[in-house]
């Protein structure tokens, strides 16, 4: 039962989904049918009063939308309108002729009237003035004013697309909006720009439907009055009266609904630039200067002064100008509170009682810089660091499948000038120094000559490195250094904190918002886990695999994992060994080579065993506890071991032991060998090879 409930509101909304497309897609067709299918009267009384009311609709929305954009579908529903509108034309007009004075169109014979409210002679002579003045007045200022605007605003649009995308680019990469809303933004300037292109387009049809209105009504006068007089006999008095009555009531009854739409088409062209309705923006233009309405008050009391001038209108419209500047004054005078007046408020109470401020929260990460480097962030002059920045936390997210928070990027004025410094939630984490308008070069070790400059260290990796200006960089080049500029040494220093540091970069809030991405294409998956291990838990097992930099993009596969053994044992030590194994194919090609082989050390079983035995339970988990002199007997092993497998030319080797050993080997040397890779034999899957180099004996 529970299911069928679950069920039953989608179907319901696939269905008026479905009932809806078919509906529309009839009435288009429909209209487009009426150009040739004729109608009978009381069908096209109908119609003719639901377009009349869409072109209500369609202004009363126009007026109320705060964006533009926000009504996507104007260009269309234009469209739309201009066909359905031109087809009951044709259609009345077909009536009128076939039928001429037995034509019986309600809509038609009361707009020919009622509007005019007159008949006779006279009416027909008022209506069509007033249908003149309707077609003068939407060619002349309406249409051709509103095409005018939709074509600037589409070229213009177009123009600022691009800044606009790459100052949304830079605003991401200061870390002033997330990827997110980055995202977001720049649909909404595709949107715009497709907007005001299609407006640009759609304006053609008002002017292309008040040129073939006015065309029609004379083809519904001139062809009246011969098939009244020379088919049916008419007198030419009356077949000028009938025919002429009807053209002009069917003319004013399809120009006022286009009069509606081309209104709303000026309208939502001419406010691009507007956040609020149209009534939100009236009422707030036309109440900051109540000077203005003394200034309109005392004008109009002047001219009720004048002879000839009503003074019994200007008087009343003068004091009713001055209390409205008197209560905007009044309302000046006690504005309402600002967010910035109530927190003035909260300050100066806490103050008063003694009451201790909120704790401001700290950036996650950032990068803090000398004044002496804010011009590679500054935007008028390229801004290479941020666009550094946003590429380094894509690769971030591919690699380690932590998705790196907003890095925010401010000037410190108490760091040295040529300084920066990498702070994670307000600790320092690196600090380096730049010389600007020079690049660092490092021997990768084949440069044998060298170079004149000042000799310095590669903050990232600690390498001897030495500073040379723009004459010098070719000269290093060819030499064989590695030329570095200034925002790749910044962001070079950065992939390095963040991989060395990504655990700490995790907090319980990203791990719950990488949860419920998962959650929705594998809520199963989602639940298993969370049913025997709290967020918590499920943080700090990846927190562990980001400690020896193993990536958890693999999300699924660590949280089956987590599921299968959190009822064995909620142990973190335990669960991240099992979510290792269960990694082990990507773990094995993160350090194997081309021929998807690892080269390792391994430990001589009985010393692994007194690593093991020595293992103590804190309430961190286990830890390594040898005695301090097995302990540096064990680091000088190992690093003696690890020296001799470089002299033969191998990478630094891999520590293959058992998996109860894993943890406790690498938890044994973090400290003096913090870059030393362990993986345990459980982790190796069967179509990688293993070359042992030598087994590590500790005496």
């Amino acid at each position: 039962m529970a299911d069928a409930a679950l069920s039953t509101p989608r179907g319901i909304g696939a269905a008026m989904g479905t009932r809806g497309d078919v509906f529309i897609a009839a009435g288009v067709v429909a209209a487009v049918m009426m150009l040739i299918i004729p109608i009978p009267t009381v069908i096209l009384d109908s119609l003719m009063a639901v377009n009349l009311i869409m072109g209500l609709l369609v202004l009363l929305i126009v007026l109320y939308t705060k964006k533009a954009t926000d009504f996507s579908v104007f260009p269309t529903m234009l469209l739309i309108l201009t066909v359905f509108g031109l087809a009951l034309n044709v259609s009345s007009t077909r009536l009128i002729l076939s039928q001429g004075a037995a034509f019986d169109g309600r809509m038609v014979r009361a707009f020919s009237t009622f509007v005019v409210g007159s008949g006779g002679t006279e009416g027909l002579v008022i209506g069509f003035v007033i249908f003149i003045v309707l077609i003068a007045v939407q060619v002349v200022v309406i249409t051709k004013g509103s095409t005018r605007i939709a074509e600037v605003a589409a070229r213009f649009t177009l123009d600022k697309m691009p800044a606009k995308q790459m100052a949304v680019e830079s605003e991401f990469n200061s870390g002033a909006i997330t990827e997110e809303e980055m995202k977001q933004r720049k649909d909404e300037i595709e949107q715009e720009s497709s907007f005001y292109g299609a407006m640009d387009g759609a304006s053609k049809f008002i002017s292309g439907n008040v040129k073939i209105g006015i065309f029609i009504t004379a083809v519904n006068i001139i062809a009246g009055i011969i098939i009244g007089a020379a088919m049916h006999g008419e007198p030419i008095s009356q077949a000028v009266g009938t025919y002429i009555a009807f053209s002009i009531g069917d003319g004013l009854l399809s120009q006022f609904p286009s009069l509606l739409i081309s209104t709303a088409t000026g309208i939502i062209v001419t406010r691009s630039v507007s956040n609020g309705t149209f009534a939100e923006d009236i009422s707030n233009e036309f109440t900051r200067q109540p000077r203005i309405y003394i200034i309109g008050a005392v004008v109009l009391l002047i001219l009720a002064i004048i002879p000839g001038f009503p003074w019994y209108v200007l008087v009343p419209m003068a004091f009713l100008l001055g209390f409205f500047a008197f209560r905007l004054l009044r309302d000046q005078k006690q504005p309402f509170p600002t967010a910035a007046d109530t927190e003035a408020a909260a300050k100066a109470k806490r103050e008063e009682t003694g009451e201790i401020p909120p704790i401001v929260p700290l950036d996650p990460l950032s990068l803090e810089l000398g004044y002496g480097l804010v011009p590679l962030v500054d935007k008028d002059k390229g801004a290479e660091l941020l666009e550094r920045v946003q590429r380094l936390r894509r690769e971030s997210a591919l690699d380690l499948g932590l998705v790196i928070p907003k890095i925010r990027i401010i000037d410190n004025m108490a760091l040295d000038p040529a300084e920066y410094c990498f702070k994670i939630k307000g600790a320092e984490v690196g600090r380096g120094r730049i010389r600007m308008g020079h690049y660092l070069c490092i021997n990768p070790g084949g440069a044998r000559e060298n170079i004149p400059g000042e000799r310095t260290v590669d903050p990232a990796f600690g390498l001897p490195a030495i500073w040379v200006n723009e004459d010098n960089r070719d000269e290093a080049e060819r030499a064989g250094y590695t030329v570095i500029d200034p925002p790749s040494i910044i962001a070079t220093h950065l992939t390095e904190i963040i991989k060395s540091h990504a655990a700490e970069i995790l907090g319980r809030q990203d791990t719950q918002r990488v949860l419920d991405d998962i959650k929705r294409d594998y809520p199963a998956v989602v639940e298993d886990a969370q049913r025997n291990l709290s967020l918590g838990e499920i943080q700090k097992v990846l927190q562990a695999l980001l400690y020896e930099q193993v990536s958890i993009r693999n999300m699924v596969t660590i949280l089956e994992a987590l599921a299968d053994f959190a009822p064995i044992s909620k142990d973190i030590q335990f669960l991240t060994e099992k979510a290792r194994q269960a990694l082990g194919r990507q773990i094995c090609l993160q350090y194997a080579d081309d021929d998807r082989k690892l080269r390792v050390l391994t430990i001589e079983h009985k010393f692994e065993q007194t690593i093991v035995d020595s293992a103590v339970q804190t309430a961190s988990g286990k830890i390594c506890a040898l005695d301090p002199p097995t302990h540096a007997a064990w680091i000088k092993a190992l690093s003696s071991a690890i020296s001799s497998v470089r002299a033969q030319g191998w990478s630094p080797p891999l520590i293959l032991c058992s998996e109860q050993a894993r943890f406790l080997v690498k938890q044994s040397t973090e400290r003096e060998l913090p870059e030393l890779v362990v993986l345990s034999v459980r982790e190796i899957t069967n179509d990688i090879d293993i070359e042992q180099l030598g087994e590590i004996h500790v005496s």
